[in-house]
């Protein structure tokens, strides 16, 4: 038997997602900076020290497609690169004092919109939303 598309929850994850990035981008376009900039200032400022090899799996981007955002975030000092200590190939990011400010202030726009949309549901809600992300992650 086919199942017929849920177009309700479907519409309600792409509003909700335009909505939860929406102010992430205003202030990203400040800098003429996207989504991708985002998502590398994101994840170098969850985890310094991180290797470019790490990222590229986190974000699973191609090398080429990191080359292009890495480059504009070096070049406008936002990320630095440093040489690993054991191996002096790889490439260990980290975000400069501006590209921390940046990220922060990216992070706390998003987590506004989130802490209000939670602030809606009890803490069981809260358990059963990070479930289903997480499941949604994992199909």
């Amino acid at each position: 038997m086919k199942q017929e598309p849920d177009f309700e929850l479907i519409e309600s994850l792409f509003f909700a997602y335009r909505s939860f990035v929406g102010e992430a981008d205003k202030i990203l376009a400040h800098y003429g900076f996207g989504r991708a900039h985002h998502r590398v200032l994101h994840f170098v400022y969850r985890n310094p020290g991180l290797t470019i090899a790490t990222l590229l799996d986190i974000l699973q981007i191609t090398k080429q497609s990191l080359a292009r955002v890495l480059k504009e975030l070096i070049e406008t000092d936002f990320i630095m690169q440093q040489e690993g200590e054991d191996d002096r190939r790889q490439r260990l990011l980290h975000l400069t004092p501006a590209g921390y400010i940046l990220a922060e202030k990216l992070s706390v726009a998003q987590s506004i919109k989130l802490n209000a949309a939670l602030a809606t549901i009890d803490a069981d809600g809260h358990k059963y939303v990070r479930c289903f992300l997480k499941s949604m992650i994992k199909s």
